[in-house]
């Protein structure tokens, strides 16, 4: 690593003067093997002192490592205002998209509110889209930070905006928190919008075992049936784990599910309870009707799953039920 970068990633403020004084060719902006500037790790840091140094020795404010992260992106993620602010100040972009996120989604994804503010205030654009989260209140509705989202609201953010792996933002707040999931819904989130790997905020709840949430969106008119994304629907989604949470299951059936629907992984409720071995389940299914000799699709069927995942206690209750 050269003495800049050094300098900058450890804070030494010292050193890099001394740099400055006694080297007129150093080239201020060497990137690493990453791609990474001084200017970048010192701002990842919140070496606030150091990073004024660098710009003052010129170095570019909107270099860009590998992944196309600059010293904002840096700086917003670990919530450094004062570094932020500084690098506005400067001329800093603030609305670089980087390969994962831009300054506003990695804010809001790391719970800094008042480092989203500064963003908003400096111009930085609510709805932009691109990166992991796609959207900066995806970011922090996956994460759980109820303020943060209500922040963007506020400013103007767009509550039904798809895209990415969550597709929207209530989906992407249906894995974990109640609140965010309550205040998404409370602003007209579509409870039943289609995409993203869950395929529906409904099948996200059932997917993660969250009781409240499953319970919230099934009150407020979530599909029970809706298919979509790789867990098929909302039952599929419920037992598509070695925990699987018999509550779920039960909350989904009073809602009237179709039990034998196909699509998804691995093709219907029973074959992936089967292949996961959650005997208690798989006889909840069973007793809801649902079709031991169903086609599946990863495995073939619920018997095959279950010999394939060895367990052989839910092998022995499938073929009872078989003729």
């Amino acid at each position: 690593m050269s003495p800049i970068r050094l300098g900058g990633l450890l804070g030494h403020e010292s050193i890099l003067k001394l740099i400055f004084q006694q080297k007129e060719n150093c080239d201020i902006d060497e990137p690493d093997s990453n791609g990474r500037t001084a200017l970048i790790w010192a701002s990842e840091y919140g070496h606030e002192k150091v990073v004024q140094i660098l710009l003052d020795a010129g170095a570019d404010i909107n270099a860009q490592d590998k992944w196309y992260t600059t010293a904002l992106q840096a700086a917003s993620k670990g919530g450094h205002e004062k570094t932020v602010q500084i690098l506005l100040d400067a001329g800093a972009d603030v609305n670089a998209q980087g390969v994962y996120m831009n300054a506003l989604q990695a804010a809001s994804k790391g719970g800094h509110e008042k480092t989203v503010q500064i963003l908003l205030d400096a111009g930085a654009d609510v709805n932009a889209q691109g990166g992991k989260f796609r959207t900066a209140l995806q970011a922090a509705s996956e994460r759980g930070h109820e303020k943060i989202v209500q922040i963007l609201l506020d400013a103007g953010a767009d509550i039904n905006a798809q895209g990415g792996p969550y597709n929207t933002a209530l989906q992407a707040a249906s894995y974990h928190g109640e609140k965010g999931v309550q205040i998404l819904l409370n602003k007209g989130a579509d409870v039943n919008a289609q995409g993203g790997y869950a395929g529906s905020p409904l099948s996200a709840a059932s997917f993660s075992s969250n009781e409240t949430v499953v319970q919230m969106l099934l009150d407020a008119g979530a599909d029970v049936n809706a298919q979509g994304g790789e867990l098929g629907n909302a039952l599929q989604a419920a037992v598509s784990s070695e925990d699987s949470d018999e509550t779920v299951v039960q909350i989904l059936l009073d809602a009237g599910p179709d039990v034998n629907a196909q699509g998804g992984f691995y093709g219907n409720a029973l074959e992936a309870a089967s292949y996961h071995g959650n005997e208690t389940v798989v006889q909840i299914l069973l007793d809801a009707g649902a079709d031991v000799n169903a086609p599946g699709r990863h495995y073939g069927n619920a018997l095959e799953a279950a010999l394939k995942g060895g367990h052989e206690k839910a092998v022995r209750m499938l073929r009872e039920k078989m003729p």
